[in-house]
């Protein structure tokens, strides 16, 4: 596989996780998801950056600066029905400067956008460049976000490249980009990882803003392809009817016994002020869902 110029705006990379996926792993987040979820523990990777520099004049370090790019230029008089003049287009953005960066994250404390500054435009080229050397120490990659399928040509571009060093490729998604069509991709994918955020539609609106089909028809069509490594559900009490939602996940994976289901407990840790209110559940609802699953045929079942 040639590589390309195609960019994805990485929000971070993590260099060792146990936690997503198989084995260690390499995780890399890219910036920008289209759902928004209340509960979002991450909420900073929503959207992107709209440069008013407020991150800029708090950052400590002087990892961030504004940067004013000059785009070409339209017809002024045409656009306003005027005299033709003409006027030059700039593009404003933050620019980010990761070997200032101490991570203090007070430009993320700073954003009231749900947004992140601490971003990179990077080529699936240059992430291998950074993360090659944790190659011999891991056993593959996941992409995670935001949300990742968002950028399906770059993660078809960077699979393939991490396919041919003899290491695997897992992605994290919230399943609303279809996948089951994107051949391509799916012959450098080797799992997928889907949240099933709720199990009716008027639920998985209010929580996410997104419908509730094109999840459940990845993880449908994935289990089928022998692509499903789990699902994961986000137990939020007096939010969601968090039954009907691991009543759906089971009835969806039972057939699989190797797909695993994994029961997080929702904390406040890095959620947004408005949905601090949300009580977390107790360990003895928890394991009430996981037996729920184990009843309906869920052969591993995950509690965190």
């Amino acid at each position: 596989m040639g590589k390309t110029n195609i960019t994805a705006p990485v929000n971070k990379i993590i260099s060792f996780s146990a936690v997503d996926g198989f084995g260690n792993r390499t995780a890399i987040f890219l910036q920008g998801c289209n759902q928004n979820c209340w509960y979002c523990h991450n909420p900073e990777t929503i959207h992107h950056c709209k440069a008013c520099g407020a991150c800029v004049e708090a950052c400590p370090t002087g990892a961030l600066r504004i940067v004013e790019e000059s785009e070409g230029s339209v017809d002024a008089g045409k656009r306003e029905g005027l005299a033709a003049e003409r006027e030059t287009v700039r593009k404003r953005y933050v620019a980010y400067d990761i070997s200032k960066c101490c991570n203090c994250d007070t430009c993320i404390k700073t954003c009231r956008e749900n947004a992140s500054p601490k971003i990179r435009s990077m080529t699936a080229g240059e992430v291998m460049e950074e993360i090659l050397p944790y190659f011999p120490f891991i056993d593959g990659i996941t992409t995670s976000g935001g949300e990742c399928t968002m950028h399906l040509d770059f993660l078809t571009e960077l699979y393939g490249l991490v396919e041919k060093e003899g290491k695997t490729t897992y992605a994290d998604t919230n399943g609303q980009i279809p996948l089951w069509d994107k051949e391509a991709f799916l012959r450098v994918t080797d799992q997928t990882m889907i949240d099933l955020k709720a199990g009716t539609e008027e639920d998985h609106r209010k929580l996410t803003g997104m419908g509730l089909h094109n999840p459940v028809e990845n993880i449908r069509r994935m289990a089928e392809l022998g692509k499903l490594y789990e699902i994961r559900t986000v137990v939020v009490p007096g939010v969601v009817d968090n039954r009907r939602t691991v009543e759906l996940g089971s009835s969806l994976i039972a057939a699989y016994p190797k797909v695993r289901y994994k029961l997080i407990k929702f904390r406040h840790f890095g959620v947004r002020q408005e949905y601090l209110h949300i009580q977390e559940p107790s360990d003895e609802e928890m394991e009430a869902l996981g037996g729920l699953a184990k009843r309906m045929g869920v052969k591993e079942i995950m509690i965190t």
